[in-house]
């Protein structure tokens, strides 16, 4: 059994059901989402490289600023484009 712990400091956490895997990464497009925290570029690239070794497709994306959460047209764009998305925390 895994548990996922959340850092925010909600006092009764959200239920959230996990996204189900991709059966393979092959023909696949997977979003990295930086959240322009410092460092979290140096994880992205590192993960780009054993993605793109496993046959996906990656597409980078950037948000303007880690205080605030991505805007709503970066959020469709991603959710139009990619099979799946990772986004970088470097805390």
């Amino acid at each position: 059994m895994t548990i996922l712990l959340d850092p925010t400091s909600e006092r009764v956490p959200a239920e959230r059901v996990r996204a189900e895997r991709l059966p393979t990464l092959v023909g696949q497009t997977v979003g990295l989402l930086d959240i322009a925290k410092m460092r979290g570029d140096l994880f992205l690239d590192q993960l780009e490289t054993r993605l793109a070794g496993e046959g996906a497709k990656v597409i980078r994306y950037k948000k303007p600023t880690f205080t605030k959460p991505a805007p709503i047209d970066l959020r469709h764009e991603i959710a139009e484009q990619c099979d799946a998305v990772v986004e970088a925390l470097a805390d």
